[in-house]
């Protein structure tokens, strides 16, 4: 990847789109420092912009800050699919009724694919915002759909509440191409010629593969088992911080009492969960649950054993190697583990799983407010109201 690969703003009418490279606007301090209008001939406002006609684009960019909460785009490097929500964020439009037609596109685009007219689905590019002004990112060329999904999942309209009132967006599902590099002389012949992506003699292979055939080439990162930082492990705006309090609190009575809804959560993170009991309190031979995780198709599927350590702690307080070897020691041959807590874990714990290849899957404080916020729960009192209709928090 290209992560330190910096473009100015005075290379940018002719740069390539690298992986990962920041191409850098102006420093005015306003509208004008888009890099994209220089970069693209662009407009500078929006997350959806465009090359053509809107009912028939000959390019479109999609550009994501990843930091809505309410809204998160996701690219997830280990597998190349990025997810991305629609343009309707607030209340009072239809689904296909924004300002800038951006659920418009996203309908048009997948149409084609469901279709099979994929040599009408123009070149998507995908940015992110390099934090820096706005200076921005190339994540990948990107093409609707991925590996696994279909026609029911790809594009999918979800509900969303704001202020009591509730309303619709999309959520798109998108596949980054195994593509280091987008021409420039291809993005000459879209933007100044006038010529459609699939016309041009400098359009990618890997492209074109996918307009022929169909199938996905992913971009896939291979990475190890990061060891997060205390930091990492811990959520860090004050909505978030509220919301992780908000389940200590409730709990902090009852410690036990967390085992449930660590169960919740549990199965929210690996949905596949065919089976997963409880162990009674003080006799859990060192685990707080046991459950069994379906992998595969339902008729041909295997079952696989895991084992559950909750652990109510407050953020002052980590998970260290004790209660990590408690739950090492007691898992089985081919079962895996899954600690879950409301704090984090030590760095001499974390490590030690890591360096030693141990099965086990950490969900920290900062996990468990994604998984909240992935089942609507968007504040703290979201939270509360959840708890206090799910889960006793004292000792009976």
């Amino acid at each position: 990847m290209s992560e330190n690969l910096v473009y100015s703003m005075e290379e940018l009418d002719n740069a390539d789109l690298i992986i990962d490279a920041r191409y850098s606007g102006s420093r005015n301090g306003n509208a004008s420092d888009d890099a994209l209008t220089k970069l693209l001939n662009l407009s500078n406002q929006g997350g959806f912009r465009i090359r053509g006609k809107r009912e028939a684009p000959r390019l479109i960019a999609l550009i994501s800050s990843m930091e809505d909460h309410d809204w998160p785009d996701d690219l997830d490097l280990s597998t190349g699919v990025f997810t991305y929500y629609g343009d309707n964020k607030q209340p009072g439009r239809r689904l296909n009724e924004t300002n800038r037609y951006g659920n418009n596109l996203l309908e048009l685009v997948f149409q084609h694919l469901h279709a099979g007219e994929r040599q009408n689905i123009p070149p998507i590019l995908v940015f992110t915002k390099a934090g820096t002004y706005r200076d921005v990112m190339f994540r990948g060329l990107a093409v609707p759909g991925a590996i696994g999904t279909g026609q029911n999942d790809d594009l999918v309209a979800v509900w969303h509440m704001t202020n009591g009132q509730r309303f619709q967006n999309y959520r798109a599902t998108f596949t980054i191409l195994d593509l280091p590099l987008v021409p420039r002389a291809w993005l000459r012949d879209i933007i100044h010629e006038g010529i459609a992506g699939s016309d041009s003699s400098h359009a990618p292979a890997g492209w074109k593969k996918w307009l022929l055939t169909g199938q996905y080439t992913p971009l896939i990162a291979k990475r190890s088992q990061p060891i997060r930082s205390k930091k990492e492990q811990l959520p860090s705006s004050k909505i978030e911080i509220e919301m992780l309090a908000a389940v200590y609190e409730h709990f902090q009575a009852n410690p036990y009492g967390f085992e449930a809804c660590a169960a919740h959560l549990v199965r929210r993170c690996l949905p596949t969960t065919v089976e997963l009991d409880l162990t009674r309190p003080f006799r859990d031979g060192g685990r707080d649950g046991v459950g069994k995780l379906r992998i595969g198709r339902a008729n041909s599927s295997v079952l696989v054993d895991f084992a559950i350590e909750a652990k109510c702690y407050s953020t002052k307080n980590s998970v260290g190697v004790r209660e990590l070897s408690r739950l090492i020691s007691r898992l089985r041959h081919r079962q895996f583990g899954v600690l879950i807590t409301t704090s984090w874990v030590h760095d001499q714990a974390y490590s030690e799983v890591v360096d030693d290849g141990h099965p086990v899957m950490i969900l920290a404080g900062r996990d468990i407010v994604e998984l909240l916020k992935e089942s609507d729960l968007k504040n703290q009192e979201d939270v509360k109201r959840w708890l206090t209709s799910s889960f006793q928090s004292n000792k009976t």
